[in-house]
């Protein structure tokens, strides 16, 4: 299996290899080509003085004019050229190697070279130079023109091919050298920044097999020198391990608090059936006993029914349309009011209604909005003491509709208020106060608001708390 490294490696030095190679060629190709312009530039620039200083001295016999052998001989040792003049037929006349006299003289130039040069004014050519020098040469000729322009012979400069070759290839060697260099300093930054990329890598990779493990406090240290995108990958690792931590720990509580909810009815139920059984509860008070059994029973039926619509909710993260309906939604809070009158007189509550009299719409799902309103009235009169306060409100602003229920009694503690809405949750732990309840009722009515796309909000001092929920109003 390739490492992110590998993968990662081998791609980036082969483009890099490809690149130095194509940006070599390429050099290879225009150095030769510049070098070659500027030889037979230079190359004819010699020939040229050569061609002026010959014509100069011509009239008077340049065999015999030691004056010119002077020029000439320096003239082709400034110029490091090696330099020939022929007669207008193409012998040999003078040799910068031994311009008194060499080896070379009576040597013949070919008749077709001559031609063209007499011919065209100028030649340039890489060629072999038979006769006088043994390798192949870079050759400039210019015609000697006398007083008249009459040409009376050439001169020909040449220089070895392999001069150029050597500056070439001290050059190759000086670009490979380099080439070296990089790809030596390059592997060496790519297996830097590579580490650096992996090390996070590496690091989810083992906060994940921690995590996998049980280990739930495990998370990624996010610097700030990472990249963006490992910071981010990094920031969504702990984001999820939270959240996966957070479903834990409420998953083991509610193993928990329906374990204590069960096991309450269910030893009750138990001790009774016992007792009536074996006699230990006698025949007179039987029919008390069963009444006890037939409420836990019932009890435990509510609370099953509550689980299966917290799961049916929860199955339903939004209400589809056609499951939507336009409704008033003061009717059905006056309803719900309604069915509070028995609670409400035995507690002698202050009630306050503060409602529109005309109707309010809104459009979504009717029943579970009843059972919102139902579940906040019942919460509202539950918690409200004897000859409190109870208010029912319902305005409307801008395209919202909001609907809030309140009651006088007990402040929750603000370390509480971001709880009240979490499933099981109860202000009493050691639940010996409202053993109706299971804690349920308020998370199952933030479910269906936040199904509904709304929102829901708590607020509770002085005395007072107020549960507000938003609807959508329509005409």
């Amino acid at each position: 299996m390739k490492s992110s490294f590998s993968r990662s490696f081998v791609p980036a030095i082969t483009i890099l290899l490809m690149a130095l190679v194509t940006v070599g060629v390429m050099f290879q190709m225009l150095a030769r080509n510049v070098m070659e312009q500027r030889v037979m530039q230079r190359l004819e620039t010699q020939a040229q003085t050569v061609s002026r200083l010959s014509s100069a001295y011509y009239n008077h016999g340049i065999e015999r004019e030691e004056e010119f052998f002077i020029s000439f001989s320096v003239a082709s040792q400034v110029s490091g050229y090696d330099t020939v003049i022929c007669d207008q037929s193409g012998s040999l006349l003078l040799c910068s190697d031994a311009p008194m006299g060499c080896d070379h003289q009576g040597l013949q130039i070919g008749r077709d070279y001559l031609s063209r040069v007499l011919s065209t004014g100028y030649a340039e050519s890489t060629m072999l130079l038979h006769g006088l020098y043994d390798e192949p040469r870079f050759v400039v000729s210019v015609p000697i023109l006398d007083s008249s322009n009459g040409p009376v012979g050439i001169v020909v400069v040449s220089t070895p091919i392999a001069d150029t070759l050597d500056a070439l290839r001290s050059l190759s060697h000086i670009y490979l050298l380099s080439c070296a260099a990089v790809i030596v300093v390059a592997i060496a930054i790519m297996i830097w920044v590579a580490r650096n990329h992996s090390r996070p890598l590496s690091q989810m990779r083992k906060a994940a097999v921690a995590f996998g493990h049980g280990d739930l406090d495990a998370r990624v240290e996010v610097k700030p020198t990472y990249p963006e995108e490992i910071q981010e990958l990094a920031l969504a690792f702990n984001n999820m391990a939270a959240s996966l931590q957070k479903s834990e720990y409420q998953r083991q509580e509610f193993v928990a608090n329906v374990s204590h909810e069960l096991k309450t009815p269910m030893t009750t139920i138990a001790g009774f059936a016992d007792g009536i059984l074996d006699g230990t509860i006698p025949q007179k008070r039987q029919t008390h006993y069963l009444q006890l059994i037939s409420e836990e029973t019932k009890r435990l039926n509510r609370l099953v029914r509550s689980m299966l619509d917290t799961a049916r909710l929860q199955e339903n993260q939004s209400i589809p349309a056609e499951q939507k309906s336009r409704f008033d939604v003061t009717e059905s809070a006056g309803q719900v009011l309604l069915s509070f009158e028995q609670k409400i007189t035995a507690k002698n509550l202050d009630v306050q209604v503060d409602m529109p009299d005309y109707p309010v719409y809104t459009r979504a799902q009717q029943d579970q909005i009843t059972q919102v309103l139902y579940n906040l009235m019942d919460n509202a009169v539950k918690f409200c003491p004897e000859a409190g306060q109870l208010g029912l409100t319902l305005r409307t602003g801008g395209n919202k509709i909001y609907v809030s229920v309140r009651n006088s009694g007990k402040t929750i503690p603000s370390s509480e208020l971001p709880l009240v809405f979490d499933r099981f949750h109860k202000l009493d732990k050691s639940r010996t106060e409202n053993r109706d309840g299971w804690g349920l009722g308020l998370y199952i009515v933030k479910t269906i608001i936040c199904a509904h796309g709304e929102n829901i909000s708590v607020v509770s001092r002085d005395g007072q708390t107020e549960f507000t929920f938003t609807l959508p109003l329509v005409n």
